[in-house]
């Protein structure tokens, strides 16, 4: 079983061999001069431990779990290479207890079982009590989580599980109000650096035999992603097409070809991050797909964060596509919540067919640029009380002070639309929102027109005299093209007046 390869930054520890606890390891394999780097760089105590100062204060579950102050059963969550099995493995070789690992993919019921009998036994005859690593156990159905539920209760076992999943998801609730959660962060890109470093020099390592330039290590980094295994991996890979080059480091060509990853020249802090962002902005704005999903591959090669990606998407969906298309920001709000539910590589997927349906989308910026003038007016002091009709009606007292007189409900009016003042007096008149002819606003367009000839009491426009005559009620008509009904319009997205004329009139 691969560790999380996890190690200090502080002077480096010597060599040692496999977890060996008094009572015994089981499920752990030693380590061995030819076991891969993440193994052997894994930390030899808790206080070696790095990227999750949360769990490390003094008295936390984690603490108290590897040093056996307390038979609590835990839950790690976290990404892969955060530090899930490295702490199994300080558990296993930090305390007197008999500890046994197994891994949800390959254990079954009776393997659980076998394990809690051994340990039931045990504790009976006086033996040292059990911690049960399980690996993965989001992988165990529910009827092999059940299984777990009575051991814990009892402390017959002291769980220790991991995974990568979100447990309230996929943890059963009886399961997981028996433990402790505790969750794991991924390593920042500066933890990352310092472990690569130290890994080159540790004779647990490379020994110093090979140096690392820093476009190399840059390229390890963002490989990463925070994942410290991922890493080590590929810096082990790299030492050894360097050694087969006979070469005394590893430069950029050399980690490339390793891992058969070209280095994106992406800096997330620098202005390459910023260029990119602009270019993928600019090309969904521009409604070229293909440009747009360039760049969202160039960002998620890169290492961007998945969340930055999808924030922005939702931002531009009703920035540049607004009412032109409203169904794309569902879209972008579903692509972000895959982001945070699914997590990469997967939530890859949601993140492209979201760009495609923002690029391809008909664009309108109405909705930017009503709202830009109407915070413009409200800070520049436009727009004065509250309307009296508009005011709350309910509280004792309000109708005395005239609040909610003359209130006109619009829906006791067939049209569903009245003659009625709704902004302050200085601000009458005033049109914010300029719809633009383009896909689902075009019908807006030709709608918004008699709305406001309506509220705002003005006389309807001359009539042509190719016109036909307008009719005392309103013709129901068929679903438009985009499945809505267009009852009670005149064409697609028009009022009839039916019974009054444009101004309103005749309302009482």
């Amino acid at each position: 079983m691969e560790s999380d390869a996890l190690f200090s930054l502080g002077a480096p520890a010597g060599t040692r061999s496999a977890p060996d606890g008094p009572a015994g390891v089981d499920g752990f394999t030693p380590v061995a001069d030819d076991s891969p780097l993440p193994v052997r760089m894994r930390p030899a105590t808790l206080d070696e431990l790095i990227g999750q100062d949360h769990l490390l204060a003094p008295g936390a579950p984690l603490r108290q779990l590897v040093s056996g102050g307390a038979p609590l059963s835990v839950i790690l969550w976290g990404p892969p290479g955060s530090g899930k099995t490295t702490i199994a493995h300080l558990v296993a070789g930090a305390t007197d207890r008999r500890f046994v690992a197994m891994s949800a993919l390959s254990a079954g019921v009776k393997d659980v079982r076998a394990v809690i009998e051994t340990a039931r036994r045990q504790r009976r005859s006086g033996g040292p009590q059990t911690v049960l690593f399980i690996d993965e156990v989001h992988r165990f159905s529910k009827t092999q989580q059940d299984s777990l539920l009575a051991a814990v209760e009892d402390r017959t076992v002291t769980l220790l599980a991991a995974t990568t999943e979100n447990p309230y998801f996929s943890v059963i609730s009886p399961l997981l109000s028996r433990c402790v959660l505790l969750t794991l962060q991924p390593l920042d890109d500066d933890a990352v650096r310092g472990l690569l470093r130290r890994a080159v020099a540790d004779e647990r390592g490379l020994g110093g035999t090979l140096a690392l330039t820093a476009e190399a290590e840059d390229h390890l980094v963002r490989l990463a992603s925070g994942d410290v295994r991922k890493a080590l991996t590929a810096l082990e890979a790299a030492a050894a097409s360097a050694t087969a080059l006979d070469a005394d480091r590893i430069d950029l060509a050399t980690a490339e070809q390793a891992v058969d990853v070209a280095a994106v020249r992406y800096d997330r802090d620098g202005d390459a991050h910023y260029d990119v962002v602009s270019a993928f902005i600019k090309s969904l704005r521009g409604s070229d797909v293909d440009a747009a999903v360039h760049w969202l591959a160039r960002m998620l090669v890169a290492g961007e964060d998945a969340r930055f990606i999808a924030r922005r998407l939702v931002i531009f969906a009703s920035e540049d596509v607004g009412m032109a298309d409203p169904g794309a920001l569902g879209v972008a709000t579903a692509a972000a919540h895959a982001v945070e539910y699914v997590g990469l590589p997967e939530a890859q997927l949601n993140l492209a067919q979201a760009v495609i349906h923002l690029a391809t989308a008909p664009k309108s910026n109405s909705a930017t640029t009503a709202i830009g003038a109407a915070m413009a007016d409200v800070r520049a002091g436009r727009g004065g009380g509250v309307p009296r009709g508009l005011r709350d009606a309910h509280y004792a007292g309000a109708r005395g002070l005239g609040h909610g007189t003359g209130y006109r409900y619009p829906h006791d009016d067939q049209r569903g639309v009245v003659t009625q003042q709704y902004v302050p007096d200085d601000l009458v008149g005033t049109d914010y929102y300029r719809p633009s002819p383009h896909g689902a606003e075009r019908a807006v367009a030709t709608r918004l027109p008699l709305l406001r000839r309506i509220v705002r009491g003005l006389p309807a426009p001359p009539a042509r005299p190719d016109a036909p005559p307008v009719t005392a009620q309103a013709v129901p008509t068929p679903a438009d093209g985009d499945g809505h009904s267009t009852a009670g319009t005149d064409g697609p997205g028009t009022m009839q007046d039916s019974g009054t004329n444009a101004a309103g009139e005749g309302q009482q």
